[in-house]
């Protein structure tokens, strides 16, 4: 078991430096975000607590992969192979219990540590063995991937809705939006390969100007539920809501953005501070989002003329 964690540290380590992130500026700025993220969802609602745990839980079920299991099971012994489990299950949910219990949130803290001690009883695989159907066409690959994979967070994002209406939580409310528009922000890492950029027959400026307005149409579309439910029971704080909605707008363009800038190869660790930096400052979207759009535009000349 230690060969085997050793082995999992390490893999780390390549994984930050193949990013593009010093592993000591890694170590230190992993909890820090982590910390300041939990921070940000408890101060913004009184319901952090069941978020926190469904987003906990969606995280250590990874763990019970039924191929990655079965390939330990064919290393370790049934005994070493529980104990393992259970190790992993209880490191991967270490933070989240820890800020938990900060929060004196002591009996979600208890439930969270049940639940993974049950899941590691069990192997399932969170991926489906059925295509999805998606309400998006063939052409905007992100969409339709991202969504077969993310399909679960929609419908929690609209329960979330109807708890903030029901409650008269208006905060709820915009967290369930902002919930749609991370999901769909987090589509966006993966590039793909030059043949499908090639494939195109439009200009770099034509191409962005497509691909930001596919976007910008499907998050409306998937996030008009909550918006029209809290235009109605919150009507005399739409203007925030339109706040929030057009700011989500501006993330999503400038990640966009951000992805075509260092094409074909995947973002380094300079567009990423950037990123992180606009989530903590937004005003300098207002900077980011032409520097991202002006090295976009030269990446993509390499491949569509105009």
């Amino acid at each position: 078991m230690k060969e085997y964690f050793q082995l999992q540290f390490k893999m780390l380590n390549r994984k930050m430096i193949d990013f593009g992130i010093p592993l000591l500026i890694g170590y230190a700025l992993l909890p820090s975000v982590f910390i300041l993220l939990s921070y940000y969802l408890f101060q913004k609602t009184e319901f952090a607590n069941y978020a926190y745990g469904l987003f906990a839980l969606s995280f250590i079920s990874k763990l019970s992969e039924p191929k990655r299991n079965d390939f330990l099971k064919s290393i370790f012994n049934k005994g070493k192979y529980k104990k393992l489990r259970i190790s992993e299950n209880i490191l991967y949910s270490l933070p989240f219990t820890l800020f938990l219990i900060y929060q004196k949130q002591f009996v979600f803290s208890l439930i969270l540590n049940l639940c993974v001690f049950v899941i590691t009883l069990f192997n399932f695989s969170t991926d489906l063995n059925v295509t999805i159907p998606t309400p998006f066409s063939k052409k905007p690959f992100e969409f339709t991937i991202g969504f077969r994979k993310t399909f679960f967070v929609f419908p929690i994002a609209y329960f979330l809705t109807y708890v903030s209406i029901s409650v008269g939580n208006f905060n709820l409310g915009v967290f369930s939006m902002l919930l749609i528009g991370l999901t769909c922000f987090s589509y966006y890492p993966n590039m793909e390969n030059e043949y499908f950029v090639w494939n195109y027959n439009l200009s770099p400026k034509e191409f962005l100007i497509e691909k930001t307005k596919t976007c910008l149409i499907y998050f409306t579309f998937l996030s008009l539920p909550i918006i029209m439910a809290l235009s109605i029971s919150f009507y005399r704080e739409i203007d925030i809501l339109i706040v929030f909605f057009l700011l989500c707008y501006a993330y999503l363009t400038s990640m966009i953005f951000a992805k075509y800038s260092s094409f074909p190869k995947e973002m380094n660790m300079s567009q990423g501070i950037l990123i992180a930096i606009s989530f903590m400052l937004p005003p300098v979207l207002l900077i980011f989002i032409p520097l991202f759009y002006s090295r976009s535009i030269k990446k993509l000349n390499a491949l569509l003329n105009d």
